[in-house]
């Protein structure tokens, strides 16, 4: 059986991460979990790094096609 990985959204990725740091910053973790956490953080801020581009594309879309229209209405 294979079992279907949902891909996390924004909010979840960014909430793991702020997560990870602050475990980090508590100085607890053995250092096989710190690595291990570590790499973790790393993907999960390419995530957001990545959703946050996906995002300032979108409205930049918007931007230059659909709200620079209302501006040249004068309204």
């Amino acid at each position: 059986m294979s079992k279907t990985i949902k891909a996390p959204t924004f909010e979840s990725a960014l909430a793991e991460l702020e997560e990870i740091v602050a475990d980090m910053e508590a100085g607890q973790l053995p250092l096989e979990k710190s690595l291990a956490a570590y790499t973790r953080g790393a993907e999960l801020l390419k995530f957001c790094q990545s959703a946050l581009q996906d995002a300032q594309q979108q409205v930049k879309i918007l931007e230059d096609g659909v709200l620079k229209n209302f501006g040249a209405t004068g309204q």
